[in-house]
């Protein structure tokens, strides 16, 4: 068993991305710059944010972070992103979900510019996505590709299941492992919470990406032996033995799951360092596209 190590790959990446910034500063180029919008005191959400500034620092980026209070309305909301896309300085950014019950989601995906929608929610990024066109991959799908592709996981003419349909990771897994590209080629059966006898699909499948936001939902009896495991979840579950009063478990039974498998995403230390890694690998490849 192998254990697809997303600490050690984003770190790997973030210094990748270091020495391009390094040779842009050294030939007088701009310097990529990283805006992050958040709206109201979620706690999740801060500590992500925050992340992602200090992820900026480390590679050589400038970051912005704007942070607005819970009663701020869509309106004002609309009008930051309005100031964002017309800033020549910012090369990409993104609005912290989720927002407050009061502000539309879709509304405010849909006033970022396309061209500086470095998380790959706008339709236009979704729908170039879809037709295998250049474009922004939202960071998750982003970072499971990348793993595979670093751990050198043969994905084409596998069998594929993708345990959640969410429009940020299952729907997007699905569409991208299937496509004809490097990690891809995949033959790929997209389940969720209405599929009947999963249980007979996954124990069919060469690769699995549990995205279902179940604690340990993937058991063991699941899957055959030598499986890939993607596990996309993280969830706080009560445990009166660690200092914190709980321990983060994902969408898979990881100590019974691992023994059958050749490769599997640990929870955390998995998919989750990725996203930051592949936000700012977007942010840069949003530079060399002004620049091309």
């Amino acid at each position: 068993m192998i254990l697809l190590d997303g600490k050690k790959t984003s770190a790997n990446i973030k210094e990748e991305i270091a020495l391009e910034v390094l040779e842009l500063k050294n030939q007088d180029k701009k310097t990529p710059h990283l805006a992050a919008v958040i709206v109201g005191n979620d706690g999740a959400s801060l500590t992500y944010v925050n992340a992602k500034v200090k992820a900026c620092e480390r590679v050589g980026f400038e970051s912005t972070l704007i942070r607005l209070p819970e009663e701020t309305t869509e309106e004002e909301l609309l009008n930051e992103i309005n100031i964002l896309n017309v800033d020549n300085d910012i090369d990409g950014f993104i609005v912290q979900l989720p927002l407050p019950d009061h502000i539309d989601e879709q509304k405010i995906i849909m006033a970022i510019d396309p061209n500086k929608d470095v998380d790959g929610f706008h339709p236009t990024n979704v729908g170039k996505m879809a037709l295998n066109l250049p474009t922004f991959i939202s960071a998750t799908p982003f970072g499971i590709l990348e793993l595979l592709d670093r751990y050198n996981v043969e994905t084409s003419g596998k069998n594929v299941v993708v345990i959640g349909r969410s429009h940020i990771v299952g729907s997007p897994m699905s569409i991208l492992l299937s496509q004809k590209r490097k990690v891809g080629n995949a033959t790929v059966t997209l389940t969720h919470s209405r599929t009947q006898n999963l249980k007979e699909i996954t124990l069919q499948a060469d690769i699995i990406i549990a995205a279902i936001g179940i604690p340990e939902f993937l058991k063991a009896d699941m899957v055959k032996d030598n499986v890939t495991v993607i596990d996309v979840g993280i969830t706080r579950v009560a445990d009166p033995s660690k200092k914190r009063g709980f321990r983060l478990v994902g969408d898979v039974a990881f100590d019974e799951v691992s023994k059958k498998s050749d490769f599997i995403t640990p929870v955390p230390g998995g998919v989750g360092p990725m996203t930051i890694a592949m936000l700012l690998k977007n942010t840069l490849l949003s530079v060399k596209n002004k620049q091309a």
